[in-house]
Order: structure tokens, then C-alpha cells, then sequence
């Protein structure tokens, strides 16, 4: 069985019409261990083949990133549902049920007796475009492999 590899990597990620979402431009690369489902399948089968220096954009369906939109997770749910203390405001997230990972649902709108809320992610059926930059590829470490996630520098988190 051959080593993980760790990849740590700055990124820039965009829509299709160039709006930036994310980026770790100004703070630390971001450390992952290929293949363990850290990241969105569309990066973790091309960063295999980059090497340590190379900077490329790639472009991610919603197939390969965080899915299409699955309208049977949007859902009109009367307010009596929640609980009397609930902070019910457009925006708000909150996770369906206290068991790891439970899906996390959005209030949308807030109409009478109703709350609209959506389970989808808020990029599912988004097109991702990343620039990345390598700036580091190695095998991952003892410690990475006891903890089946990469560390950044230092063995930190980040």
C-alpha cells in the first residue's frame, strides 16, 4: 500500500462568471491529503498530477464538486415545527438533527406561517473555477496517517 500524499496549496476559487467565492490568497496554503475526500473530487484527482510550483486553473463541474441542486431538499416547513426559541431570520443555518454529520439547512424566506428552507449546499450546481498554486507535495507523515488528515507546517492545524 503506498503513502498518502499531502498537498498543500493556495487557491482562488471563482464562479464561471469570475466572482470570487473563496481563496486562501493572504492567509495559509490549504493542507490536504489526497484522496480521503477532504476536498471536492474535481481537485482531488487533477492535484495528483501537479507538481510542487505549478500553478493552474481548474475547472470543476457540479458533478465533481458539491453536486447538482436536489429541489427535494428544499422544503416549506410551518413555524410550530421549530422550536419556540428558534432565531428563524433568512440566512440562518441550522443542522436537521444533533447526529455527525446531519445535513444543514438554510432559511431562505420567511413567509406567514411558513419557513422555506433549503438542505442543498450553497454550491451545489455551482461550476467552480480554482486557481491553485502547489506549494508543497510530500508523503504524509506518521502523525498525518494516525490522524487521516493532512498538517500544515509545524504539524499545526490549520
Amino acid at each position: 500500500m503506498s503513502i498518502p500524499t499531502v498537498v498543500g496549496f493556495h487557491y482562488t476559487l471563482k464562479d464561471k462568471d469570475g466572482a470570487e467565492i473563496d481563496s486562501s490568497s493572504g492567509g495559509h496554503p490549504l493542507y490536504v491529503m489526497l484522496g480521503k475526500g477532504h476536498i471536492v473530487q474535481g481537485l482531488d484527482k487533477v492535484l495528483p498530477d501537479m507538481k510542487q510550483g505549478d500553478k493552474r486553473t481548474i475547472i470543476v463541474s457540479p458533478d465533481e464538486g458539491y453536486g447538482a441542486v436536489n429541489d427535494e431538499l428544499r422544503l416549506r416547513v410551518p413555524r410550530n415545527q421549530f422550536p419556540a426559541d428558534a432565531n428563524l431570520a433568512v440566512g440562518v443555518q441550522f443542522q436537521a438533527s444533533p447526529e455527525r454529520g446531519a445535513p444543514v439547512f438554510t432559511v431562505m424566506k420567511l413567509e406567514g406561517d411558513d419557513v422555506f428552507i433549503d438542505g442543498n449546499h450553497q454550491l451545489a450546481g455551482v461550476e467552480l473555477h480554482f486557481d491553485v498554486e502547489i506549494v508543497e507535495k510530500r508523503p504524509a507523515n506518521q502523525e498525518e496517517l494516525a490522524h487521516g488528515h493532512a498538517h500544515g507546517p509545524g504539524g499545526h492545524h490549520h
